[in-house]
Parts: structure tokens; C-alpha cells; sequence
């Protein structure tokens, strides 16, 4: 039994080795308007089930998985397996609730709404 157990640690320590993968920085646009904050992010090959966004503490997180699956030995590679990794600060104004993001050709969009108190307003000017 004790042989069972050390082979699959073995096994469990190869699989983990092999999830290493370059981190690359995406780049990003960022557009701010009234209504929101919006983010492009372009992060090529990588599918929805491998992206996560992550909101928490005035910090943005964004996180995605290109694992490509290859046969053959390679003769040259550019374009391999990477993970996408970016931090962003964003204003405490910013409705964690409503966020939303769309993946779509690669590109992340994230939608950040501001709260209503964030939103600029016309103030009224009363005659005394």
C-alpha cells in the first residue's frame, strides 16, 4: 500500500510541474466615463473556462490559462502555453456587484460601473 500512495504523490508532483507556465502581462486599454470604468484586455487563445476576474479590496485581478496542446518536438516556438496575470488598483467608488466582463476574439472586456454617489452631478443653484 505504501507504494500506491508514493506513486501517486510522484504523479500529483509531475502534474503540478507541468501546469509552470510563463507568466505574460496582457496589455490592456482602459476608457473611463460617467457611467464607468471600461477595460479591454487582449489575452489571444484563451477560453472562458480559463479566465478569472477577481475584485477585492480596491484591487482588480485578472488571471487567464493558454495551455496549447502540441504534438511533436518543437522546431521553434513563439506562441506557446502561458498564463495572463494583471493587477490593477480601481477607486472604492466602483459597484462590485455590477461588474461584468465578456470575452469575445480574445479580447476581456470588463464593465466596472461606478456607484451613483461616484457619478458627477449638476448641483441646483437656489436664489436667496
Amino acid at each position: 500500500m505504501d507504494e500506491k500512495k508514493e506513486l501517486v504523490k510522484k504523479e500529483e508532483t509531475k502534474l503540478e510541474r507541468n501546469r509552470q507556465f510563463p507568466t505574460v502581462t496582457p496589455v490592456v486599454d482602459i476608457y473611463e466615463n460617467e457611467d464607468e470604468i471600461l477595460l479591454h484586455a487582449d489575452m489571444p487563445g484563451v477560453t472562458k473556462e480559463e479566465v478569472r476576474v477577481n475584485v477585492d479590496n480596491g484591487k482588480l485581478t485578472i488571471t487567464g490559462l493558454r495551455n496549447l496542446e502540441t504534438s511533436g518536438a518543437a522546431n521553434w516556438e513563439e506562441f506557446g502555453s502561458v498564463e495572463f496575470y494583471r493587477t490593477f488598483s480601481v477607486p472604492q467608488t466602483i459597484d462590485v456587484a455590477k461588474v461584468n466582463a465578456e470575452l469575445k476574439e480574445g479580447v476581456l472586456r470588463l464593465h466596472l460601473p461606478k456607484s451613483e454617489a461616484a457619478k458627477p452631478r449638476q448641483i441646483e443653484i437656489h436664489e436667496g
